[in-house]
């Protein structure tokens, strides 16, 4: 089998040792190392005496990233590989085996690399991460106010669209400082429009649904769930600021771009951007990009048999990402994903319409990145354009089957 690379070295990531089988020439050697910064450092300086042309490394963890950085900093080639594609020999398996291993299927270049972006792409997708996550918990604590509020028999949420809304926590906090809201109390929250004067409630119904009973300890818990709910809003909006302040130019600009799809908006725009970045000749089509991110039905057939197509794990973040999405652009009516959605799962069901939908949106964020063309919306009536008499006569031997007798004159139009 040829050989791509005359020096080259495979590692076998731990968390506290690296395995390193370095191959020159007809020669190998094999060297231990630590984790600590130190020891990758002696490790960078063996591999560049030795004129190492590639390393590559499993994707095991978080443990490749201080690695990989150290190997970036010094001037060296490395590419981290998906541990399931070169699985070594079941039942001979050691560290230094699993190096020898590795090392041996990169010299025949038979190895795949992931994608793995630049340093300054690699904090800002640990600056959209650590928000999404704070995104969560914040979720997860409106959910608890809202049971607490459904314990103590406040009907807040069904009366105020946002329980976390200006109008909802100003509510919140006359309730909770043991304040009873009567009808003179509301016409001055009224007055002062600590309650906003647009809100569709009365005032009759927002005053029975807010007529419950609190104890004391669940006006304290939710003192302490709101006090919670608050901190994580100004970690989130620092965390804005500093995505905001990272992003270069050219990465802005894309977010904005991207922000024409339906169901998109500026957040989950600057998670995609951060994910994949602006150049998209990193992925030579849109079957590439859909593949990586887990979101194109998947390849397995046998004797001209189709089994189950289901998707292939992608990237996390942008593949949950862009079906929170879809979850908002099915709901836009007159839109193309809309008339997607209510199609696919009219016979697949919902959570597989979703994936489609997500699916289309990436194609669309893919060329608006690639082709530098503007989003354009196919409209609610685009599967209506195609077959039309076969929909007709379809439509037809159905309302012929409920009883309904066509007249004589569309009959013979039809014919």
């Amino acid at each position: 089998m040829k050989k791509v690379y005359d020096n080259c070295c495979g590692i076998d990531v731990h968390k506290k040792l690296m395995v390193a089988c370095f191959i020159h020439g007809k020669e190998q050697e094999i060297r231990e190392f630590g984790a600590t910064t130190r020891e990758l450092l002696e490790l960078a300086d063996w591999l560049s005496k030795g004129g190492c042309q590639m390393v590559a490394m499993e994707s095991t963890a978080s443990y490749w990233k201080p690695l990989y950085n150290i190997l970036e900093s010094s001037g060296l080639h490395a590419m981290v590989v998906n541990a399931q594609h070169m699985k070594a020999v079941p039942g001979r398996k050691t560290d230094v085996k699993d190096s020898e291993w590795i090392a041996d299927l990169l010299q025949h270049g038979l190895l795949q690399p992931s994608y793995i972006p630049d340093r300054d792409q690699r904090e800002l997708r640990e600056l959209v991460s650590y928000r999404k996550s704070l995104i969560h918990d914040r979720t997860r604590e409106l959910n608890r106010l809202q049971k607490m509020l459904e314990g103590a028999n406040i009907k807040l949420s069904g009366t105020i669209t946002d329980i976390n809304g200006k109008s909802a926590r100003n509510i919140l906090d006359t309730i909770l400082s043991g304040t009873a809201i009567d009808s003179s109390k509301y016409d001055e929250m009224y007055k002062k429009k600590i309650i906003a004067h647009n809100l569709k409630a009365s005032k009759e119904q927002i005053m029975d649904d807010l007529n419950g009973f609190m104890s004391p300890l669940q006006r304290k818990m939710m003192k302490e769930l709101l006090e919670h709910v608050d901190e994580l809003n100004v970690h989130i909006e620092h965390l804005n600021d500093d995505i905001d302040s990272h992003m270069k130019p050219e990465e802005k600009q894309a977010a904005e771009a991207i922000r024409e799809v339906t169901g998109l908006g500026i957040i989950s725009a600057q998670a995609v951007i951060a994910v994949i970045g602006t150049d998209m000749s990193r992925f030579p089509t849109d079957n590439h990009i859909s593949s990586w991110a887990g979101l194109c039905p998947g390849d397995n057939e046998s004797a001209k048999k189709r089994r189950s197509g289901k998707t292939r794990k992608g990237n996390s973040l942008l593949r949950t990402t862009l079906i929170v999405c879809a979850h908002s652009a099915a709901k836009v009516k007159n839109s193309y994903f809309r008339a997607q959605f209510q199609r696919i799962s009219a016979h697949r069901g919902s959570k597989k319409a979703y994936v489609a939908v997500a699916h289309s949106m990436l194609i669309a964020i893919y060329h608006i990145l690639k082709d530098g063309v503007a989003f354009q919306d196919l409209g609610a009536d685009y599967y209506n354009q195609f077959n039309k008499e076969r929909k007709i006569n379809a439509y037809l031997k159905k309302l012929k089957a409920l009883g309904w007798e066509m007249p004589e004159a569309m009959e013979a139009q039809l014919a």
